[in-house]
């Protein structure tokens, strides 16, 4: 039975409809992605699914007391002042004895009586857990400083916010819009175990497959207004679809050629005709409009002319730099080569963009060289999206930028030639860039920064808002493009495909580099701490006092983490199970005996997720 569901849902934007009498349906524990290239209205369902805004015709129905979480692309602090003011509901009795707890401990004088007051309350309530999962999750999403204005915080910093809230709040069904965008690969991977346990219900979109993979269980797709079910994961899912069109196309073919005899017929008929050639008329105009309906998918077109590189590209000498006494890049040399591939790989804040921007002399480090080859031209995609005015049209974008653009093969196109093959037709190149969807604008910029002809490509970023099917080209383009290639992405599949080295930002400005993907570095990682583990292996946890000392844990504890896991989902599925059979009979006696039964299999619940929040402390 569904829990949250749409009822003859419609919706226009900007005089077009982006779908029609859809029906969209949640079920408890479903945990399902929707794709679709950009425009098709990913985002705005999923805002229509949270009540975020009113569908055009139509309604969202859920089940009494459903409590849904939204996590939107560009979050709302309406009426909010401090990080504080938001992660603390008002409405939320615990939360609110966390928040006075933890204002009181970060005092400078502390009331200890009114300390102890907090700590009875607290034990009263059994609200320690839920305190430790609050600062788990502000932890692992870098939010430390809870007096920090909201209106100074950057866009990144604005989503991990909004992101904490909705985890903290623990709502029933999970509904997040490119969850991925700003987080570091690590935060990533902590974020995929969290998702999936606990039987929880999440619609998600995202561009990054290996999360889509590891959450998902079902995709839906959003194809011209239509939707496509598949169960499985991305790769059974283009299986699928592939199929779907194949199928599709030989439908389309057939019609196309029962409407030329058709259209034959109707143009016999005279104008007047009589009752009995109603129906097949009627019939015409649906086989016409099934004619139309396979137009072939066009896909973004990638080819541009690399600009002819010389024999010295770029070398670093013993370039350092700091911001306010904190070392983000700390005497580092590297000269570049031909057909170098490489991804940066290092939390927020550890000095990735700040790199970038010195290799492409955007700014000046505080010691070392950075000399550039006469021949390197630089294209520089940044995260930070496409700048244009108000009045500015797609158009425009480009003109700014060159009327006409040298393509790989030699040939000479205008502007307007240009976006057509980056799927701008000509009806939208005279839009306002202000109408044009996060992944649109996103296309765009990508666009004008291919045109310039780059032979060294610094990509900050690019998975971000794109959808999976632009990326998939982009990917095709990049691996055969000739060029330097210097990639930050926290997309994996993305680092894994196009990189073959790395450069690992840690504490301090140290910087080291990794011959190979992010895959291999993983892997080598694991390796190492097995080894370490296996020379000093660590006590198992027992008590609280042993959290504060445990950095790691052992082999037998990892495998303890594994197994809890799988056991958590198997008693939550037994109690759901119960409860069902429950509501479905009124023999005094099975009912005293299936209560017990429950009863016990949530202690053990109970028991097994404390243990497990421990042990996930050092994952």
């Amino acid at each position: 039975m569904s829990i949250i569901a749409t009822e003859q849902v419609s919706h226009s934007f900007h005089d077009k409809w982006l779908f029609t009498n859809l029906h969209f349906a949640l079920n408890k524990g479903d945990r399902i992605a929707l794709v679709g290239i950009n425009g098709t209205g990913k985002s705005t369902l999923l805002k229509i699914l949270a009540e975020q805004i009113v569908p055009t015709t139509g309604k969202v129905v859920k089940e009494r007391g459903i409590k849904v979480g939204f996590l939107s692309q560009e979050p709302s602090f309406k009426g909010l002042e401090t990080v504080n003011d938001f992660i603390y509901s008002s409405d939320n009795q615990q939360q609110q004895l966390i928040k006075a707890y933890e204002t009181l401990l970060n005092s400078d004088e502390i009331d200890h009586h009114k300390l102890a007051q907090l700590t009875d309350q607290l034990s009263a309530m059994e609200a320690w857990e839920y305190e430790h999962n609050i600062k788990t999750i502000l932890n692992r999403l870098q939010i430390s400083d809870f007096t920090q204005s909201i209106d100074s915080l950057s866009g990144g910093q604005k989503k991990r916010l909004s992101l904490a809230k909705l985890l903290i709040d623990e709502p029933d069904v999970y509904i997040l819009d490119e969850p991925t965008n700003h987080l570091d690969i690590e935060t990533i991977e902590w974020l995929e175990k969290l998702l999936v346990t606990g039987n929880k219900t999440v619609l998600l979109v995202t561009h990054d497959r290996y999360f889509l993979d590891n959450v998902c269980t079902e995709i839906r797709e959003l194809d011209k207004g239509q939707l496509h079910s598949y169960k499985g994961n991305y790769t059974y899912f283009l299986e699928k679809k592939s199929e779907r069109e194949a199928i599709d196309a030989v439908a389309v073919e057939k019609a196309q050629n029962l409407l030329r005899r058709e259209l034959e017929w109707m143009r016999r008929q005279p104008q007047a005709r009589g009752t009995k050639s109603k129906a097949r008329i009627e019939a015409f105009y649906d086989l016409e409009k099934k004619s139309k309906s396979g137009t072939k998918t066009e896909n973004v077109k990638l080819s541009v002319k690399m600009s002819r590189q010389g024999s010295k590209i770029l070398e670093l000498e013993n370039i350092s730099k700091s911001f306010q006494e904190k070392t983000v890049i700390d005497r580092f040399s590297y000269t570049f080569k031909k057909g170098d591939r490489i991804g940066l790989a290092g939390k927020n804040g550890s000095g990735k963009s700040t790199f970038l921007n010195i290799i492409s002399l955007g700014i000046v480090p505080d010691s070392g060289n950075v000399a550039v080859g006469e021949t390197t031209k630089f294209g520089y995609y940044k995260q930070e999206g496409l700048t244009f005015n108000p009045s500015d049209r797609v158009l425009d974008i480009v003109k700014n930028v060159a009327d006409f653009i040298e393509m790989a093969n030699g040939d000479v196109i205008t502007a307007s030639q240009l976006l057509t093959l980056f799927l701008f037709p000509p009806e939208k190149q005279h839009t306002f860039v202000e109408k044009l969807s996060g992944g649109e604008k996103k296309r765009l910029q990508l666009m004008r920064v291919l045109m310039s002809n780059p032979n060294f490509l610094i990509l900050d970023e690019p998975s971000n808002d794109l959808d999976i099917d632009t990326l998939n080209v982009l990917e095709d383009f990049l691996e055969n493009y000739g060029g330097v290639l210097v990639l930050v992405s926290h997309d994996r599949y993305l680092i894994d495909k196009l990189t073959d080295q790395l450069f690992i930002f840690e504490q301090g400005g140290n910087l080291t580099i990794h011959n190979g993907n992010y895959a291999d570095y993983r892997s080598e990682v694991e390796e190492l701490s097995r080894i370490e583990k296996a020379k000093s292996p660590l006590p198992l946890l027992k008590d609280s006092a042993s959290k504060t000392e445990k950095k790691k844990l052992s082999y037998k504890e990892q495998r303890e983490y594994e197994t809890l896991e799988k056991e958590i989902v198997e008693i939550e599925t037994l109690i759901r199970q119960q409860t069902e059979i429950l509501n479905t009979i009124n023999d005094h006696e099975q009912l005293t005996a299936i209560a017990s039964d429950i009863e016990k299999l949530q202690k053990d619940l109970d028991q097994k997720s404390e243990r497990w929040l421990v042990l996930a402390e050092y994952i």
